[in-house]
């Protein structure tokens, strides 16, 4: 894609949205953190209906190691990997507590060495709770920047690189929200909206599909 048509792209989705938001609930970095640890493998909707119930008794590193595992697991068990993911958060949380103060890290080295926390959910928390242009690729992003022409590339990292590249410094810090949203409700994976897509004359995909 050219600088010009990604330029346009942008301005669009921007006009579109704004203030792009993450459509996972939180209020601290620590919920955002935990939110987006569990969504691994999950729909933010099945994330959302679980810590509606878990963070009023526990949205702190403190509160869920009060918590326990077991019961831990009792507010989480309706997401998927929950065994595994509520063992994650009381490693999480123990770490936290003891090498940050109960406090988020605000680098991604941090984040990343502890548990159940790879780069993709680090570039989310530094992007949403830290005002850091990251870009975290999943399956929507990765899909939108293949199939457009933005930023092609065989794997996450390589097109997590090709958009840091690519996106004008002006839209890099909403870029991964735009990305994601238009991938999950307009450039879906089965059948793609190309009819309302508001960027379907600058965008490469050959099979567009028709109204």
């Amino acid at each position: 894609m050219k600088k010009a048509d990604i330029i346009e792209m942008f301005t669009r989705l921007r006009e579109l949205n704004p203030h792009p938001k993450t459509e996972l609930e939180y209020t601290t970095p620590f919920e955002l953190l935990a939110a987006v640890a569990l969504s691994a493998q999950a729909t933010d909707v099945g994330v959302n209906k679980a810590t509606r119930k878990l963070f009023p008794v526990a949205n702190t590193p403190q509160k869920i190691l009060k918590l326990g595992l077991e019961k831990l697991k009792s507010y989480i068990s309706t997401i998927g990997l929950y065994n595994n993911k509520a063992k994650n958060l009381i490693a999480m949380s123990q770490i936290l507590v003891d090498q940050y103060g109960g406090d988020v890290p605000e680098s991604r080295e941090a984040l990343e060495s502890l548990p159940g926390v790879g780069r993709k959910t680090a570039n989310v928390v530094l992007n949403t709770a830290f005002g850091q242009p990251t870009i975290a690729v999943d399956t929507h992003i990765f899909r939108v920047a293949n199939r457009t022409g933005l930023a092609p590339g065989p794997d996450v990292r390589k097109v997590e690189d090709k958009l840091e590249k690519v996106i004008p410094k002006e839209f890099l810090q909403d870029a991964h929200h735009w990305l994601i949203l238009h991938g999950r409700y307009v450039c879906k994976a089965r059948k793609p909206e190309c009819p309302t897509c508001a960027i379907v004359d600058l965008c490469a995909y050959k099979q567009k599909t028709k109204a």
